[in-house]
């Protein structure tokens, strides 16, 4: 018999997160984790911009690009980390919690040194497993860099 249950945590802070979990008998639990500002991007395309299972947390990739008047690319990418640590927050974890980042890159030689100055400003020892990967394009047009990770975070 399977399990489903939406649990609505108005107390949260800023960015009231709705959580569907399902579990199994035997299963470990499923929780999909959807940060108020991207409810209507799950609404709207169907994915789930975090999902913890059992102990990992897995997010969804989120991307990096300039704003407005911007001229370099390190602000996107500040902005891009800062969002992955907010998902990270909904889901009980931490940038710490991170084991693997996969990272997807529009011109990799020319953005590895700036992303990688941005990457250790969040990014802590021990290092996660890191795989940049070079792509032609990424989605919303503009977008330099996508950033993907996977964290161990069991609950207490």
């Amino acid at each position: 018999m399977r399990l489903s249950l939406l649990i609505a945590a108005l107390f949260l802070l800023p960015g009231c997160v709705t959580a569907t979990v399902t579990a199994t008998p035997g299963e470990a639990l499923r929780e999909t984790i959807i940060p108020t500002n991207q409810r209507r991007a799950y609404d709207e395309y169907h994915y789930a911009p975090a999902v913890r299972a059992g102990d990992y947390v897995f997010l969804s990739g989120i991307v990096a690009g300039m704003g407005p008047g911007e001229t370099d690319a390190e602000a996107g990418y500040d902005r891009a980390f800062r969002a992955v640590a907010a998902t990270l927050r909904e889901a009980d974890a931490e940038w710490a919690d991170v084991v693997e980042m996969t990272t997807y890159h529009t011109d990799l030689p020319a953005q590895f040194e700036t992303f990688s100055r941005v990457k250790d400003r969040y990014v802590p020892e021990p290092y996660p497993a890191w795989t940049a990967i070079d792509v032609d394009r990424l989605l919303p047009d503009g977008g330099l860099v996508e950033i993907r990770v996977i964290a161990y975070a069991p609950r207490d």
